[in-house]
């Protein structure tokens, strides 16, 4: 008897334990993704028995009570939204987006991630009632939809309520309209579609303009927000409404989608080929962050994905280039313009958001993604970078060739802006890019009648050659500097045996005395600087271009610089 009522007792404490389990798990299902909350006209009108989707799936509103019984919210359906842009059986889950679709798929869009901050962020407090509400403004293009549901889900669930004003999703005319479409049934969620493919900057405009908080946030559409990301960003913005500021920028991982901390200790920088890039803090500012972790960094570039900034600022600074096309450059006009017209440029250690990136663009560049790229960047340093582009075009010669479009309203506006020169901004925002000390005193083409000193297409230990000239640059595009150095890119003229006859090579500018020559008009005699050797063209057609015994008398010795600058 005694043994039945212990077993008996067992089984009730077993289903006790079962039952509470259920009710804890079957009530965090219910409020834990307050995100997909229906908009109270959608839930009615949109989401009834009519609301199918796509073939073979049909939303229907999944409707959930608040713990204290009073009110009932429709949800919104992610499982059917997202089945509908899934992958067909078979298809390569890369091929799409660049990234790994299959594992993002299968994450919900509350999945919790690891809090990256450190601890003394962690403790900060923020008067919540003091920040200004923002719009957050997405754009995308042919976005997975899991990924582009994970940020808005991330936006909503991760910030205050109340600081949230809208979040616009701005369709850059992707393929499917039923991708954002479907969204704008979420609370808070407002989706504005282009008539065509409009890119980055005009697209981000159009959200601008059409927002109605006082602080606007730009993010991409495969981001995650982490914890308390938009307080600290929303107070230093508050503080000082020139301040443009951005979030540590955390990796999410491209195959797995492992989301993974990065360093604060880093800033965004450049070379003189103007493509961005992380770089660590000096030493004496990294001390400087171990007494205190969380105060701000100045930082000469941002990413570009992701900032906050006060809307008329924004609209007072010029917005964007309207000018530049679908991607690229623009972070690099942004922080030379935020910088040489008053304003500053902040990474805030405290806020941490989570980016996916890829190493291949998923969309198409009309003109390639390097014409592109190069013309936005040409608009960026005509306008703002005064008599020092002409170390972006000793650095990328190439694009010298790409026509760039009128900049005649970039100019006004700067000149209406009264801002400063860029010998200012290398002074006194980014004194660590140092100016080259071998500036190019002539830049083009090393000609012998109706040809030119070609690389061949041979790159590192190559020879080089004449070859009929075509006046585009590319391989035919040097530049002999002050130094001596006659340079094709980072690849530099050099005279490895001290001997008549030896055949020129290209190694990396290093300044050896190999590397080092002298043009002597007006003769047209390319000397080496140490040897009494000249570049000669009479073993061309077998051994591409020589160093033989100087003689102004020989025509195969004889060269015109063209096109200096």
């Amino acid at each position: 008897m005694r043994r039945n009522v212990k077993i008996l007792l067992l089984c009730s404490i077993t289903w006790m334990f079962v039952i509470i389990y259920y009710l804890q798990t079957n009530g965090e299902t219910k409020t834990e993704n307050r995100a997909l909350r229906l908009k109270e006209n959608v839930a009615v009108s949109q989401y009834g028995d009519e609301s199918v989707v796509g073939t073979g799936v049909q939303m229907s509103p999944q409707t959930f009570e608040t713990t204290d019984g009073r009110l009932t919210w429709n949800y919104f359906d992610e499982a059917a939204y997202v089945a509908r842009g899934g992958l067909r059986e078979g298809e390569d889950p890369y091929v799409r987006n660049r990234f790994n679709q299959e594992a993002t798929d299968n994450l919900p869009s509350n999945r919790e991630i690891p809090d990256t901050r450190n601890k003394m962020c962690r403790q900060k407090k923020w008067q919540i009632e003091d920040l200004p509400p923002t719009s957050v403004i997405i754009t995308f293009h042919n976005e997975a939809r899991s990924t582009l549901l994970r940020t808005v889900v991330s936006v909503l669930n991760r910030s205050p309520e109340r600081l949230i004003k809208e979040i616009i999703l701005v369709d850059d005319f992707s393929d499917y309209a039923e991708d954002g479409e479907e969204l704008a049934k979420i609370q808070k969620v407002r989706v504005l579609r282009n008539e065509k493919r409009e890119g980055l900057m005009r697209s981000r405009v159009r959200g601008a303009e059409a927002a109605t908080a006082s602080v606007l946030t730009f993010l991409d559409s495969h981001c995650e927000c982490n914890t308390n990301w938009l307080e600290p960003l929303l107070e230093r913005v508050a503080e000082n409404a020139t301040r443009v500021v951005c979030p540590v920028i955390d990796v999410i991982s491209m195959d797995t989608f492992q989301y993974i901390g990065a360093s604060a200790d880093l800033r965004g920088g450049f070379d003189w080929n103007l493509v961005f890039k992380w770089e660590y803090l000096n030493p004496m500012e990294r001390q400087s962050r171990q007494k205190d972790p969380t105060q701000p960094i100045r930082t000469p570039m941002i990413a570009g994905g992701l900032f906050v900034i006060n809307k008329a600022y924004f609209e007072k600074l010029g917005k964007y280039d309207m000018k530049m096309d679908v991607w690229g450059g623009e972070n690099l006009e942004i922080s030379f313009r935020v910088w040489q017209c008053g304003g500053s440029l902040e990474i805030i250690p405290c806020s941490r958001v989570g980016h996916v990136f890829r190493k291949r663009h998923p969309y198409t560049f009309p003109g390639g993604s390097g014409n592109v790229f190069a013309r936005n960047t040409r608009r960026a340093a005509e306008v703002w970078m005064d008599e020092y582009k002409q170390y972006y075009y000793a650095a990328v010669p190439l694009a010298k060739n790409i026509p760039f479009g009128d900049i005649q309203d970039r100019l006004i506006l700067r000149e209406q802006l009264q801002c400063k020169p860029f010998k200012w901004y290398l002074e006194h925002v980014y004194p660590e890019l140092s100016v080259p000390h071998t500036t190019s005193a002539n830049f083009g083409e090393f000609r012998q009648g109706i040809y030119c000193l070609d690389t061949m297409g041979h790159l590192l230990d190559g020879t080089v050659a004449l070859y009929q000239c075509h006046h585009t640059g590319g391989n035919q595009e040097w530049s002999l500097t002050n130094g001596g150095l006659i340079k094709h890119h980072d690849l530099c003229l050099t005279l490895d045996k001290y001997a008549k006859g030896a055949q020129v090579v290209m190694r990396i500018c290093d300044g050896s005395d190999g590397q080092k020559w002298r043009y002597l008009s007006p003769d047209g005699l390319v000397k080496h600087t140490r040897l009494p050797l000249c570049l000669d063209s009479r073993y061309n057609d077998v051994r591409g271009i020589t160093a033989e015994r100087c003689n102004s008398h020989l025509d195969s010795q004889r060269w015109t610089l063209a096109g200096s600058i």
